[in-house]
């Protein structure tokens, strides 16, 4: 069990119980995964950017990264069908945790000028989506072997219902929202 999820079982699962009323511990929001994406639209021109980009990937999650496909042609953006355009990875279990943990406490911390992040990334379910602008704010990369700095989405799935209790959550498991 990592730190993260024992904060979760002895703190935060009896708080979100006693605000939300819940009957049942079955009832109780939790995470139930976290999605990374890097999209590389120019990677169809450099096979290399899509290598570099699961590599790094790879290192931030701690878990091997897919290269995505693009699913149909379109002649405007030189795109074939089944070129790989990006990679994503979808973590579970303790890597999770771990990954949440590090992203909360030591990569938002790092990003210039961070002032919190703008709660509008939900999705009306409970999960949250985050943009990262550059890669590099994890300690797994190596700012000087970094050829490109690259973007990436981070979704949070959670078993909540609504954007209040997700939120409710993420707040209590410590992500840094605007006031």
């Amino acid at each position: 069990m990592t730190r993260l999820e024992k904060v979760y079982m002895e703190k935060v699962a009896p708080a979100l119980q006693k605000e939300f009323g819940y009957k049942s511990p079955m009832q109780l929001p939790q995470l139930k995964s976290i999605c990374l994406n890097i999209g590389l639209g120019e990677a169809s021109q450099n096979n290399k950017l899509i290598e570099d980009a699961v590599n790094e990937l790879s290192r931030i999650a701690g878990q091997h990264a897919v290269p995505t496909r693009a699913k149909k042609s379109i002649a405007a953006f030189k795109l074939r069908e089944g070129m790989a355009i990006g990679c994503r990875v979808t973590l579970r279990g303790d890597r999770m945790w771990d990954f949440f943990d590090k992203l909360v406490n030591i990569a938002l911390p790092r990003v210039r000028d961070f002032r919190g992040i703008p709660d509008r990334g939900f999705d009306g379910r409970g999960n949250f989506t985050l943009g990262v602008k550059e890669h590099t704010i994890f300690p797994e990369i190596e700012i000087d072997k970094v050829e490109r700095v690259k973007g990436m989405n981070v979704t949070v799935v959670t078993s909540a219902g609504t954007d209040k209790e997700g939120k409710v959550l993420l707040e209590m498991l410590g992500m840094p929202f605007k006031k």
